[in-house]
């Protein structure tokens, strides 16, 4: 195991060719990626858990918006929920869905700024 100082190896290759069911799964990750609404609460979910109300006030959207595409997220796999006394918090499910979305954006910003593409 890796002393606190250590970071963990992340996997950045996957040397297997793409079973079916895999490009299917990856492509559900990214339909649910193309709607700038869930891209930005899964981005504010990235930084910390929240409830639905930190999410509305956050990302601007309607509280009924944000209850639904959390509600789709969660039917994915994509958030977890659980329960605080009367509110639902989420989170990301997994670090791959983590950097997936932050890699995401990164490449955005070099597309706006045309700042150099690199690994």
């Amino acid at each position: 195991m890796p002393s606190s100082d250590e970071e963990t190896p992340v996997s950045r290759f996957h040397p297997d060719p793409p079973e079916p069911d895999q490009l299917a799964v990856a492509a559900g990750v990214f339909a649910l990626l193309s709607d700038p609404t869930r891209l930005h609460l899964l981005w504010l979910l990235a930084g910390r858990e929240a409830d639905v109300g930190q999410l509305t006030e956050a990302c601007g959207a309607s509280r009924t918006a944000v209850s639904q595409h959390l509600a789709k997220l969660r039917l994915a796999g994509l958030v977890e929920s659980r329960r605080r006394s009367r509110h639902s918090i989420y989170r990301l499910r997994d670090g791959h869905l983590r950097r997936l979305v932050l890699e995401a954006l990164n490449h955005a910003d070099h597309v706006i700024t045309g700042e150099p593409f690199h690994d």
